[in-house]
Formats: structure tokens, C-alpha cells, sequence
């Protein structure tokens, strides 16, 4: 245990994410003293920390371009087309969303003044949610193949497991049947057979997503996410409480990922 906080506090990233649930933290905990009836003076305390550990993030991003790119450089030789395309991309999107962040954090601090400072948020946030699309384009693209792997896998136990009995021939006594079973030529109701259909494509999705902790987190990580950039863009206004909810769930899963680096979905 002491080992893994010991790596954890030595990585810049895990202490970004331990300022990312703070600021978060705050916006939620603002939220709810403010539906609380609590004073003004309260309030502007919550919301100047807020700033700060939002500020104080933005210091601590400062050079993750650089990563972004080499991260999209080890990408752009996945076998996998799919997979090519959806990390590649969103690595790029994460360096101008990185790229876009330092320059709002030099007019935040006064080196840039004369920066318009709204329309940097608006930028950086669109890349940062096309980076959040291509993510979660990435994990339904995994679910499906994993899925398909699952019933294949599932198909071919049962295949194995089932009787083959014998079939009916003059030769070895039988009959051969004159007409078909009623149920035979009566087939099953539309509206059941998509229910069973959709059934167990469900049992199917919740089996493939409890057998890989990684993939499960990632998801729930990125719809976590993408509801912030979303409300700051004005696309999908949920609110200041929702926002705070979000953040702090998504920064909790993305600190398990550090401390249990087996939970970090690869590539």
C-alpha cells in the first residue's frame, strides 16, 4: 500500500488529478451550499479556491503537448485501422486542447492581457470534446469486438456441449416425418424475438464489460467527461452541480488508474 502511494505522489499527473477532484469538489460543494441558502461571503470563498486549483492545474499542463504528440507518434502504428484512427486523432486533439490551455493560462496570469480569454475556453473545450467522441468511438468499437468474441465463444461451447442425436432413417428404424410441426411453420412474433434479441445483447454487453475492469472504467470515465465540455459549450447545459458530480466521479476512476496502473485501458 505504501509502495503504491509513494509512485502515485511522484507522478505529476496523479497530482493534477488530486487538484482536478478538488476543483471539481468545490464546484459541486458551491452548488449545494448555494441551494442551501448559504451566505454570499461563503460562496466567493468557494468559487476563488475553485480558481485557484483550476489555475494551479493549468501550471501543472504545462508541456503536455509534447506528450500528446509522442503519445500520437506511438499510435499511428496500430494494426488496427480503427484503433489508428480513433487514438491518433484524439492524442492530436488533446495537444491543441493542452496547446489552447497554456496560452489561457498566460492571460490568466497577466503575461498575454490583452487575450481574449473566452474565446481560448471555447476553443480548447471543442477540442477537448472531440477528443472525448473519438474515446468513447473507441470504447464502443472495443465493446463490439469483444462482444462478438463472447458469442462466438459462447456459440461454440454450446455447440460442444449439446447431443447430437441420432437422425431418423429407414435404415435404423426411423420415420421421416410427413409434415412439419405446426411450430415449425409458425414463426415466433416480431415483438418477442427482438425482445429476446435485445435481451441478450444486454447480458452479452454486461458479461464483456465485468471481464474487462479496464474497458469498464474507460467509459465510465469518458460519459463522465463529456458532459463538461458540453455544458461550458452551451450544447447540453446541465448545470454547475451536475458538472462538479462528474468531474470528481471521472477524476476519482482516473486516480485508480494511477494507483492500479493494471485498470488503465491499453493502448
Amino acid at each position: 500500500m505504501m509502495e503504491s502511494w509513494v509512485r502515485f505522489s511522484a507522478q505529476s499527473q496523479a497530482k493534477e488529478r488530486v487538484f482536478r477532484a478538488a476543483q471539481y469538489a468545490c464546484t459541486l460543494l458551491g452548488y449545494t451550499l448555494q441551494k442551501g441558502g448559504a451566505r454570499p461571503e461563503l460562496l466567493n470563498t468557494i468559487k476563488q479556491l475553485e480558481a485557484h486549483m483550476s489555475l494551479t492545474r493549468k501550471l501543472m499542463r504545462l508541456g503536455n503537448s509534447a506528450e500528446a504528440l509522442e503519445a500520437a507518434k506511438r499510435t499511428v502504428h496500430l494494426s488496427d485501422c480503427v484503433l489508428r484512427l480513433c487514438i491518433t486523432v484524439a492524442h492530436l486533439n488533446r495537444a491543441m486542447y493542452f496547446a489552447c490551455d497554456n496560452v489561457l493560462w498566460a492571460g490568466k496570469t497577466g503575461l498575454l492581457p490583452e487575450l481574449d480569454q473566452n474565446k481560448w475556453s471555447q476553443r480548447s473545450f471543442r477540442y477537448y470534446l472531440f477528443a472525448l467522441i473519438l474515446n468513447l468511438t473507441r470504447d464502443a468499437y472495443e465493446i463490439r469486438l469483444l462482444m462478438e468474441r463472447e458469442s462466438r465463444s459462447s456459440s461454440t461451447k454450446s455447440f460442444n456441449s449439446s447431443p447430437s442425436p441420432l437422425t431418423p432413417t429407414p435404415e435404423n428404424g426411423g420415420e421421416f416425418p410427413l409434415t412439419p410441426s405446426p411450430s415449425a411453420l409458425s414463426p415466433l412474433p416480431p415483438l418477442p424475438m427482438l425482445s429476446a434479441r435485445l435481451n441478450k445483447q444486454f447480458h452479452l454487453l454486461i458479461t464483456v464489460l465485468r471481464n474487462n475492469p479496464p474497458l469498464l472504467l474507460d467509459l465510465l470515465k469518458n460519459l463522465c467527461d463529456i458532459f463538461i465540455p458540453l455544458d461550458r459549450l452551451g450544447m447540453y447545459p446541465t448545470g454547475s452541480g451536475f458538472v462538479g458530480a462528474c468531474g470528481l466521479t471521472s477524476s476519482i476512476l482516473s486516480i485508480l488508474t494511477i494507483v492500479h496502473p493494471w485498470l488503465k485501458l491499453k493502448p
